[in-house]
């Protein structure tokens, strides 16, 4: 099995590849910074029992983008996790303050980037007449969060992409979902402990989803496990908890 997976050096990305070399994949991880990171992701995955290859990839540049699934592709699976964030902005941060070219390059890259990334992989799948593609969202994009509006009008885009991508390809064996994670706990998410333990306290299993658990779902979306869900948004932890409220 042949996989990509995006923005793979660390986080949740990294979990995913490192989860697929538990199967015995074949993954080809990318990053945007930070070859040294992802070198050492790729050493996990080969630890886990899989094969890895890194490559640097940039959402913003599409010939990058074509040339990287023409030269490691075809791919069975697509893993789309790499995101690039908002740029100068806080939760403080006025609407009307953001600028016009900060929401036009969160846009060409979170949104028309992964359009370039699936329709790069896709002619492969449908000659195979097989293929999964896991767009990696966020609870933001269904619930917003002060001072992200381009970053999350991006996730929710993915939503809609999703859909038409899961009608105009699932004929040909292509299965396409959203995997939209809640605040997750790592070593790196820089959110208060206090914060933490209150979104925690709201949830029915009283813990924080790890990129681990985050990476399972992926796994399975991702994988000849899921041999017929396709066009739907699942939920991991407190993203998946707020919305059984709704």
């Amino acid at each position: 099995m042949r996989v990509l997976v995006t923005g793979a050096s660390s986080g949740i990305g990294a979990a995913i590849a490192v989860a697929f070399g538990g199967i015995g994949a074949d993954v080809t991880l990318t990053y945007h910074s930070g070859p040294d990171r992802a070198a050492r992701v790729a050493k996990e995955v080969e630890r886990a029992g899989g094969t890895a290859t890194t490559v640097r990839l940039d959402l913003a540049d599409h010939e990058g983008i074509r040339a990287v699934v023409a030269e490691h592709g075809p791919f069975d699976s697509l893993i789309a996790n790499a995101v690039r964030w908002d740029q100068g902005t806080t939760f403080t941060t006025r609407f009307e303050d953001v600028p016009a070219q900060e929401w036009i390059a969160s846009l060409h890259a979170n949104v028309v980037g992964n359009v370039v990334l699936a329709q790069a992989v896709l002619p492969g799948m449908r000659a195979k007449g097989y293929g999964r593609i896991v767009l990696i969202s966020s609870g933001i994009a269904e619930e917003g969060t002060p001072g992200s509006g381009p970053y999350g009008s991006a996730k929710a885009a993915l939503h809609g992409l999703m859909r038409t991508l899961a009608w105009q390809a699932g004929g040909d064996g292509v299965l396409v979902n959203v995997l939209a994670a809640g605040l997750t706990a790592t070593d790196s998410t820089p959110v208060p402990q206090e914060v933490r333990d209150a979104v925690a306290a709201k949830i029915p299993s009283r813990r924080l989803s790890t990129s681990e658990d985050v990476a399972a779902l992926a796994v399975f979306l991702g994988s000849a496990a899921n041999r017929n869900l396709t066009g739907e948004i699942l939920r991991e932890g407190s993203n998946a908890a707020r919305s059984a409220h709704t």
